[in-house]
This record gives C-alpha cells, structure tokens and sequence, in this order.
C-alpha cells in the first residue's frame, strides 16, 4: 500500500510460432508510482507503453515478474472498480449514443439509476457534448470519440486514472481541457498515469516522468529536475527602455557571458483557444463539441467533505429502510420515560356500570354470567385494552355469542 502502482521485474517476451522469443516488449521494468501523483510514461512507438499498461489491467499475462494496483491484483473485481481507464483506441458501441454509452458502462460498475443519471450529464457537459448527445456514437468523429472515452472512463469517479494516449486527435481547446481536468483530479488527490508523444502536454501535468526504449527505463525523475539547465540563467522583466538593455548588455559583456535579449512570445495554444473563446461568445453556431471549463461536481467533491454522492447514497438508505411495527419495535423500558396515569381516567374506566335491566328470553331465568354485558361497559373496556396493549378478543368475540345465551335461555 505504500504506492499506487509497483512493478517487479515486469517483463513481456513475444514468442514465434515455435516459442522462440521474438521480441522483448517490456524487459525487467521496476515503476514506483506514488499515491496523489501524476505520472508520465513516455517513449517512442514500440517501447513497451501500451504492453505495460495492458500487463497492468491483467489484459496480458507477464512473461516474468508482477504488478500490484492500489495495493492489489489489478484483475480483482474490487481493485478494477476502482479504476478508470482510456484505451488508445475507443471501442464503444457506434449503434448507441453518447447518453446510453455512459449509462451502460455506470450499469457495468453498479451504479444506482439516480446516480447514474446525474453522472452522465454532467460528464457530458465537462466534454462539452451534451448537444449531440442523442447522435450515435458511430457517427463522431475521431476527437468526440476520445472526448466519450473520456467520460465513460471517469463515470466510476476512480481512484486510479489510466490515460493512454488521451490528447490523440482532439483539438487544441480539447487538449486544454484534458490537462485541466487531470490537474483538477490531482487536487482531489486522484492518482493518473499519462501516456503521451506530445511532450508539451506532459510537461504541463506531470509530477515525475519515465522515458522508455527497448522496454527499459532510460530516465526518470521530476521534470523540473529533468529538464532544468543549471548552466543557463534567464531573465524575464516588464518593458523597459532601449538604453537600459544596453546598460544590461554591457553588464553581460563584462561578465564574458553569452547574451541573447528578445521579446517573449505568446504560445499559440493560448492563442487559439482565446480565439475560439472570442468565436463562442459571440454566439457562432457549430455542429461540434463545444468547449466547457466546468468538471463535473462529483469530480470537485473534497475527500474530507460529504459530496453530492454521499448525500445521495444516504437519502437513498434512509428511504429503503424497513419500518418496524410498534409492537416488534426493540426499545428498552429504561430508554422510554413512562407516561404519568391519568387517574381521572382510569377511575372513569374501571367504575362499575350501573346493571341494566335485561330481558327474559326464556322460562328459566338466566344467570349473571350469562346477563349481556352493556354497551357502555363494553367500549370503555376496549379503551382500556387499547391503552394497556393487550388484545381485546374477549370483547370482540361477545356479540357472536349471544345467540348461545338465547339457546341457554330457552333450554
């Protein structure tokens, strides 16, 4: 448990035909990924990424070696649940759309109808596809595909985010949104691994970084610890004027140091996406996914904090919890404080009746057991029953049996 993901020895060797080895995918690969921490596992095509990623879930079997997912077999029904994944290719039914796609794959994992009706919608505003959302998924495109594929792997809101390429062929605003998301998910303390060729978008969201080729780890670190020049100092100011740049350079020059003064440049990702943000508030139409910076809520919700899930989770057992009956009802005489007797009212209920006068049925005169009970005696002892808890059968049965006092009488 003290990483999320450890490899030990992991190795893959594809065989021939005759069980030669072939080719060493993956060759005695150690990784030691923190808990909380954005990872990327980098390399060229055929280094081992994607085989890695794949010995991870348990698609394939290690030739050596082992792996453990949040403390476990990533096979184990209760380790998977856990985690999202995103293939490098979307496989998603093309016949369903984006809203039936979500809540297939939030059925797969157990979720409840409620839970899985707010989930989808509001994963299909972050990716920015609520208004196609009734298009088939068969007829998106490349990019709206990665942005579903997205969504199905977060419905399950996971511990352990798996990425595999997940920036392939969306666009600069999608790109934007992907990074955001995943360092949105490391403030809530998720764990991700990244896999990527485009350097830039690692470098923005990646706490620590491998480089792979041949299957073996080449480099791995931080990235600022990677990738900062010691050698090189750099200077960034405000404008300023034409002579105290020379005041610099001469400065500079005395020190016998190489100096290079230009105006910084905009990065065309920012510039893109201000463009289209410009295009969008001006209301212009497009039959496209449309870019969003809202995550969803389920995805913001602090650990330390009930969500809106938790929330959920409890109203919902709060309503399907059986009622027990007041007479089955465990509760300990010392927990409920006794009523205070009305003696007003039980005086009233056990004052005897005044004996009415019955009639005769019968040449044989009846005896007092066998005089009817009058009805005023007979509702105050039902009061009395109802008060005391007890049932009053002996009162209900009594009317049945007047017609045997009336055979008494006449025998």
């Amino acid at each position: 448990m003290d990483y999320a993901i450890e490899t030990i020895s992991l190795t893959k060797v594809f065989s021939d035909w005759w069980g030669r080895a072939k080719a060493y995918a993956v060759d005695d690969l150690n990784l030691q990924i923190r808990y909380n921490e954005v990872y990327g596992l980098l390399g060229p095509n055929g280094s081992g990424k994607t085989t890695t990623i794949k010995m991870l879930l348990g698609l394939l079997h290690p030739t050596k070696g082992h792996a453990l997912l949040l403390g476990g077999d990533g096979t184990d029904p209760k380790i998977n649940r856990r985690i999202g994944f995103l293939p490098e290719e979307s496989y998603l039914y093309r016949f369903l759309n984006a809203r039936e796609t979500l809540d297939f794959y939030g059925r797969l994992f157990g979720l409840a109808p409620n839970v899985r009706k707010m989930r989808t919608e509001a994963l299909l505003e972050m990716v920015g596809l609520r208004a196609v959302a009734s298009r088939p998924v068969g007829m998106y495109s490349k990019g709206m595909a990665r942005r579903i594929g997205l969504a199905q792997a977060l419905i399950n809101d996971p511990d352990l985010l798996i990425l595999d390429e997940p920036t392939t062929g969306l666009d600069p605003i999608g790109t934007r949104q992907i990074k955001d998301l995943i360092l949105k998910l490391a403030e809530r303390g998720k764990t991700i691994l990244l896999c990527s060729h485009l350097l830039a978008d690692v470098e923005d969201v990646c706490d620590r970084i491998a480089i792979l080729y041949g299957g073996r780890i080449q480099a791995e670190g931080k990235v600022e610890e990677l990738l900062q020049q010691s050698s090189r100092r750099q200077i960034v100011t405000s404008d300023i004027s034409d002579e105290a740049v020379n005041r610099i350079r001469g400065i500079l020059e005395a020190e016998n140091a190489e100096c290079e003064i230009t105006s910084p440049m905009e990065k065309l990702e920012t510039f893109f996406i201000n463009t289209v943000v410009e295009a969008q508030q001006q209301a212009r139409p497009t039959s496209g996914a449309v870019s969003t910076t809202q995550i969803g809520e389920f995805l913001m919700a602090e650990k330390s904090q009930a969500g809106i899930l938790d929330k959920l989770v409890s109203a919902s057992a709060s309503d399907d919890k059986p009622v027990e009956p007041p007479v089955t009802q465990r509760i300990q005489p010392s927990e409920v404080p006794a009523p205070e007797p009305d003696r007003n009212l039980l005086g009233e209920l056990t004052r005897s009746a005044p004996v009415a006068a019955t009639e005769q049925v019968g040449p044989a005169q009846p005896s007092p057991s066998e005089v009817a009970e009058p009805e005023d005696r007979k509702v105050r002892q039902g009061v009395l029953d109802a008060l005391t808890g007890k049932t009053p059968a002996s009162t209900t049965d009594r009317p049945h049996e007047e017609p045997k006092d009336e055979e008494a009488g006449h025998g």
